[in-house]
């Protein structure tokens, strides 16, 4: 199943909505195509083949996690960058067997957007194929999947202090990053999340232990500590089956 995204779109005046980042000699560069990922937990599943092999027939991008806090729970992750193919493809799919036979857990439904904060200097990586391939690599089974939301305070923060906080956060992760202890899935989630969360989070790595260590060393900075207002529920399993599609810019 490819996934085709408009290299151009039509420029519209006043607002623009496209994704900005800084080429290396500094130019301002954008691109107004991002990823949306969505991650939907069931119960009462006894044998997961059926669910990989209705998922491989059908081409679906994805993974599919087995739970590791419940012994009949899986996970789907399911991304592309068009919104409808979640209504049209993904939603009928759900609707038959043997998908239809499980329970849906609503309370563990994550969707989200990439985004970019402004300084990356490849765009269609970080938009387009730095996630896929974070969630779809083999050797990365693990993940912890979570929502956030900030508290309001954050935002009336002068531009400075918000950049130093986030990136005190953020070096924590890229730390265990070129460990290869871990590496995220950072995913917005404005106005299409039913709690009202912000953003959703993905760690994931070789091993559980240190997806949980990052947590834990994230909660001392300044930022979880006195900026998060909600964290969670959390989602936690293995990878049983991954399938990579990657954007083509058209």
């Amino acid at each position: 199943m490819a996934i085709k995204v408009p290299a151009e779109r039509p420029k519209t005046k006043g607002i623009q909505i496209a994704e900005k980042g800084r080429a290396e000699t500094g130019e301002a560069i954008s691109l107004d195509a991002r990823l949306m990922m969505q991650l939907l937990a069931f119960g009462g599943c006894t044998d997961p083949a059926p669910l990989v092999a209705a998922l491989e027939a059908a081409g679906i991008p994805g993974v599919l996690y087995e739970d590791f806090n419940d012994p009949y729970g899986v996970a789907l992750l399911t991304y592309h960058t068009d919104p409808d193919f979640f209504i049209d493809t993904v939603r009928p799919l759900l609707r038959q067997a043997p998908f239809s036979e499980l329970e849906l857990k609503p309370g563990y439904t994550m969707t989200g957007r990439t985004y970019s904060i402004g300084y990356e200097s490849d765009l269609e990586d970080v938009l387009l194929r730095r996630p896929i391939r974070h969630a779809c690599t083999p050797e990365w089974p693990w993940a912890v999947w979570y929502p956030l939301r900030r508290k309001g305070g954050f935002e009336r923060l002068p531009g400075d202090e918000q950049r130093k906080l986030l990136m005190e956060h953020g070096g924590i992760g890229m730390a265990y990053g070129r460990a290869d202890h871990g590496h995220d899935i950072r995913l917005a989630c404005h106005g299409i999340d039913r709690n009202d969360n912000d953003f959703v989070v993905a760690l994931v790595g070789k091993a559980l232990p240190p997806l949980s260590k990052i947590v834990q060393h994230m909660r001392k900075t300044k930022q979880t500590a006195e900026f998060m207002d909600q964290m969670g529920p959390f989602f936690v399993g293995r990878a049983l089956w991954q399938h990579a599609v990657y954007p083509e810019l058209v």
